[in-house]
Order: structure tokens, then C-alpha cells, then sequence
């Protein structure tokens, strides 16, 4: 992989964007009112999170990164759009007054995280419609198309979505949220983890069965692949005539959060450059072997992953 043809791939991402804020302090005694560890906060820090940090680490590789999404006309939302710009994103986002902005706050300790609180709301109905209007402009100018679900209502209306993409023929990646996955019917690829796909068509008991069950709920949503993305057994992409099983890369894990985001970024980067999909996995799941060992929601650059 060069860095001349990422330079060139043009990936659109939607969904769910955030905001991940962190805390980070010490907590060297209990709470007198609670039996509570007190952390003292020396240093924040902003990341961009969810469907954004999707896009950020597809312009961390090089790649022509689009952000559509749905925020709130607030601090948050405006943090989102200034690191966005930073990052060297192209923004494409509908403010609406009168939903809050989705913030993931953490507090850590000693490299531990000691608490995480959400803010959200679900965007109004009107936005998402501008937001969709939107859509159908940015679309006939991206290479792959990824709709990155949090299950925080800004993919609405991804049905929409699919047969815009699909009727231009551009690939289609989701990662996907909840346990109705006929929502994503007709898409090239979805990434589950195995909380994920366990949650959609129950526990199996082995591998055959595994398999079984995977190819089936592939067969009835209409798509193309199913990845499953197997945390210390590495990935499995499951296609109509293919199977191939990738092993985990061998590193410490340190933190998981943002790792699927790492996943479907890279893979999506690279079957923008045209790569075959077989081989974009295997890029993909040698990033995800990087980003764990990084604390928080991390992006890795082209130089890590090819150096």
C-alpha cells in the first residue's frame, strides 16, 4: 500500500458522531460520604468519538475522510466541528437546537478508568431529514460508504441509505448496534463483535455451528459479507464463497474502547484504494492489534500500520 493511493480514496462516514471527553487525575484516598475513591482532576483532554473517530482514523491513514452527522447546537457540537477541521475532515454537520450533543465523559486514575457518564439525546426528525438531503449530495462523490450505528437515532433512515449507495454500486460497511439487524439489509459488509453476533443469533456451540449461523444471517439481510471481529481469535470474514479466518496480532491490550471503530475505518480505507477484500481484512485486523494497546479512543497512522 502507498501513500499516492489512499491519497486519492474518498471515504463518506455516517451515523452517530460524539464527543469523548476525558479526565484524568489521581485518587490516592476514599470519599468521606461515600465509600467512593476521590479523584483529583489535573488534565482534560477532547477526542472525537463514535461515527467521528471512524472518520478521524481514515484521515489519519491519508484517505479523504467525509464526516456527515447530526449534533447539537452546543459547546460539545462546536468542539466536535473545531477537532474535526484539526484533524483535517471534511464536515458535514446539521446542528439541531434543540437535541444535546452525544458526550462520553471518563474519568481515569493511575491509567484506570474509574467512571464514564453520557449525555444524549436523539435528534429531531427535521434535522435528520436535512441530514438525509445531504446524504444523497455527498454520496456521488465517495469511493465507500460507512454508516457507523451507536443506536444514539441519527441513522434513521439507513434503509434510505443503503439503496442510494446501492444503486450507485458503492460499497456499503456497517457497524452495527442492537439486535435487529434487518435494518442493514442489502449492505456489502457488517463488522459485529461476538457480544454482538450472539446477540442476533444466539450462543453457539461450536465452530461448524458458528459458521452455520453466520452464513444464514448473512444469506437472509442480502449481504454481501458478515466480519466478525473475534478480540484474541483475531477475525472471520464469512462470504458467499469464502471463509478466511485472520489471527489476532500478538500485543498487550490495554484498552479496547474504539477498536471497532479502528477496524471498520482501515477497512473501509482500503477497499477505497481498490484492494481486494481478503487483504483489506487482513490490514484491518493488524490495526486493531495496534489501536488496544493505545489508551482510549486512538487512531494509528500510515506509517504504524505499514512501518
Amino acid at each position: 500500500m502507498d501513500k499516492e493511493s489512499l491519497a486519492k480514496a474518498r471515504v463518506l462516514v455516517t451515523g452517530d458522531a460524539m464527543l469523548d471527553r476525558y479526565w484524568f487525575g489521581d485518587a490516592e484516598r476514599i470519599s468521606p460520604e461515600a465509600p467512593v475513591p476521590v479523584v483529583r482532576v489535573v488534565r482534560s483532554e477532547e477526542r472525537l468519538g463514535g461515527a467521528a473517530n471512524v472518520a478521524r482514523n481514515i484521515a489519519c491513514l491519508g484517505a479523504r475522510s467525509t464526516l456527515l452527522s447530526v449534533v447539537g447546537d452546543d459547546e460539545a457540537g462546536r468542539s466536535i466541528e473545531e477537532l474535526l477541521e484539526r484533524e483535517g475532515i471534511r464536515a458535514a454537520l446539521e446542528h439541531d437546537g434543540s437535541a444535546r450533543t452525544t458526550v462520553k465523559l471518563r474519568v481515569v486514575a493511575r491509567q484506570q478508568q474509574m467512571v464514564r457518564c453520557d449525555f444524549e439525546d436523539h435528534p429531531a426528525e427535521e434535522a435528520l431529514l436535512k441530514h438525509l438531503d445531504r446524504f444523497h449530495q455527498l454520496l456521488t462523490d465517495t469511493d465507500v460508504l460507512v454508516l457507523s450505528d451507536y443506536g444514539k437515532g441519527g441513522l434513521s433512515h439507513i434503509s434510505a441509505m443503503i439503496d442510494a449507495a446501492r444503486a450507485l454500486g458503492t460499497p456499503i460497511l456497517i457497524d452495527p448496534k442492537g439486535d435487529d439487524y434487518s435494518r442493514y439489509r442489502g449492505a456489502t459488509v457488517i463488522t459485529p463483535n461476538r457480544s454482538e453476533l450472539r446477540q442476533v443469533v444466539g450462543q453457539w456451540s461450536d465452530e461448524a455451528d458458528l459458521r452455520r449461523r453466520a452464513q444464514e444471517l448473512r444469506r437472509d439481510l442480502d449481504l454481501k459479507y458478515l466480519l466478525l471481529t473475534r478480540s484474541e481469535e483475531g477475525m472471520t470474514l464469512y462470504g458467499e464463497d469464502t471463509e478466511v479466518t485472520v489471527a489476532a496480532q500478538a500485543r498487550e491490550v490495554f484498552d479496547v474502547s474504539g477498536a471497532g471503530d479502528t477496524v471498520i475505518a482501515v477497512l473501509a480505507a482500503m477497499l477505497a484504494t481498490g484492494l481486494p477484500i481478503e487483504e483489506a481484512v487482513r490490514i484491518a485486523n493488524r490495526a486493531g492489534g495496534i489501536v488496544v494497546g493505545k489508551l482510549g479512543t486512538a487512531a494509528i497512522s500510515f506509517d504504524e500500520l505499514f512501518h
